[in-house]
């Protein structure tokens, strides 16, 4: 990964790896890191990965190195924007646009981490580099 990466935003999945200390996705984090980029979340990524055996200790020292972005209506109504945009609809899409529209507000480039879901390409369009783990 040679080009520079000004902020990188996590999904559920990246954050759940960074709390279950992934070895290869920690790796992919140094390499932000020495690249001085930022890291950020959207706050309902927070209620993605609270289960039972969350290690909340674990949990909280994350997000004491990561920007929380807010929700708010404003968030909402651009992601449900998002959605339309795409052609999405239901509930299975609403905190991945919350998402994207977290991400396409952040100073660019920006590469987003997420699990996989193709519907993240079509919110964010060309505008995010989307990597997939």
């Amino acid at each position: 990964m040679s080009e520079r990466v000004e902020t990188v935003v996590l999904d559920s999945a990246g954050l759940s790896a960074w709390i279950a200390q992934d070895r290869e996705f920690l790796a992919m984090l140094r390499v932000f890191h020495d690249m001085g980029a930022d890291l950020v979340i959207g706050a309902n990524t927070i209620v993605e990965v609270i289960r039972s055996r969350t290690n909340t200790p674990r949990l909280n020292r994350v997000l004491s190195r990561i920007k929380v972005e807010p929700v708010t209506e404003q968030t909402a109504q651009a992601a449900a924007e998002l959605l339309k945009g795409a052609g999405l609809r239901g509930h299975e899409y609403a905190i991945d646009a919350t998402v994207a529209e977290v991400a396409l507000r952040q100073p660019r480039p920006v590469t987003l981490l997420t699990s996989g879901s193709d519907d993240i390409t079509k919110l964010c369009g060309s505008q995010v580099r989307i990597i997939y783990g």
